[in-house]
């Protein structure tokens, strides 16, 4: 289905594409609404070691079912590291990680809501997201609404943030941190009135 050229400029075909082709099928048989779309890359580290984490978001609602909150979609079903893990293996905090509240689309069957992991570094680390649904919304079906779109934030310690967009790398200090608010899914169905 696939056949990209070998000059093509191609990334992120498990992480990624998976999931959008996958989208795109259940939309065409109006199976089930749009989930999360991606699996939130989040990956962080320096000259001797590396971190790498996907993150999940919101399922899409279908004909008879609410859309689960906070789960990976389609094509993965990874672990995420326990916090005390984490924080003992890696010079990192992690600051919140919870449901998105309100980030599935509504409709007579609600999507699932999205998380929101933000992580303190402890000290200078190169840090990179790779990510979708950042400007486009998990789209609902059959008068479902839209779940919200994802949004990747760093805070700076002179008080600034940045919004990273869907795919960006930057440059850590001790003390900044990242935000990453995952898409929710969209909703199914129009609400009775």
């Amino acid at each position: 289905m696939l056949a990209p050229s070998e000059n093509a400029a191609v990334v992120g075909g498990n992480v990624l594409t998976s999931q959008r082709i996958t989208d795109v099928i259940l939309k065409a048989f109006r199976a089930c609404a749009a989930s999360q779309g991606c699996m939130n890359n989040f990956t962080f580290g320096n000259d001797n070691f590396g971190y790498y984490e996907t993150i999940g978001g919101g399922a899409g609602a279908g004909p008879d079912w609410h859309g689960q909150s906070g789960v990976h979609t389609h094509m993965t079903n990874t672990r995420i590291t326990d916090p005390e893990i984490l924080e003992r293996r890696y010079p990192v905090m992690l600051r919140e990680f919870s449901i998105r509240k309100n980030s599935g689309g509504s409709g007579k069957f609600n999507g699932g809501d999205g998380l929101v992991r933000e992580v303190e570094f402890l000290e200078p680390l190169n840090a990179a997201i790779l990510s979708e649904r950042r400007v486009h919304q998990p789209y609902g079906l059959n008068g479902g609404e839209s779940g919200k779109s994802g949004r990747n934030l760093f805070f700076r310690k002179d008080g600034t943030t940045l919004f990273l967009g869907g795919k960006n790398e930057i440059r850590a200090e001790a003390g900044e941190t990242i935000r990453i608010e995952t898409p929710g899914g969209g909703g199914y169905g129009e609400v009775d009135s």
